[in-house]
């Protein structure tokens, strides 16, 4: 009777553990796909932002007659591929590039096309901002199971490691691990 006992107790902690590991698991699995889908969201709104941005060189060449390079740091993103944290701050630079020419050039406001494009801009801000704030949210979520006991040991048997915040700074500042195992 008594190794009975000792049996079914090995047996159950043995399914707790298995138990415990497979919801572990699930809650990164959950986070991963939220950060994919976060990640797929804020990359449609840089494509957007870029072919905005592509457009209106024409339009800003077209009524400026200007002989200087338009947004040539958008012309140099042709052909390259980057992160979307470069992509970002690229882009970032280059609407910069766009609202200079918008005070420099007053005409310019009288142009539909660039009007449109310049509105278009706006609301892709308001996207990407918002977009920030949700990956941002999950990767909090992500980086909590990471460092926190006992998740992390399951992160460390899947080698699942933090994910950098997507804040529009320079991210080659690193997280800091206030602890390691």
């Amino acid at each position: 009777m008594g190794m009975f006992i000792i049996l079914t107790s090995i047996l159950l902690a043995v399914s707790l553990l298995i138990i415990w590991v497979a919801n572990s698991y699930n809650q990164f699995q959950v986070l991963i796909i939220r950060i994919n889908e976060a990640e797929a969201n804020i990359d449609a709104v840089l494509r957007k932002r870029f072919d905005l941005l592509n457009k209106s060189i024409d339009v800003i060449k077209a009524n400026t007659k200007t002989e200087e390079n338009v947004l040539e740091q958008i012309v140099k993103l042709r052909s390259r591929k980057l992160s979307n944290f470069d992509l970002d701050r690229k882009l970032y630079d280059g609407i910069k590039e766009f609202e200079k020419y918008k005070e420099e050039y007053p005409k310019l406001k009288s142009v539909e096309g660039f009007m449109k494009i310049d509105i278009a801009l706006n609301e892709s801000e308001a996207e990407i901002v918002a977009f920030r704030k949700y990956y941002n949210d999950i990767i909090t979520d992500y980086n909590k199971l990471v460092k926190s006991f006992p998740t992390n040991i399951i992160a460390l048997l899947f080698k699942f490691k933090s994910k950098l915040y997507f804040d529009g700074k320079d991210m080659n500042d690193e997280i800091v691990d206030d602890f390691k195992l």
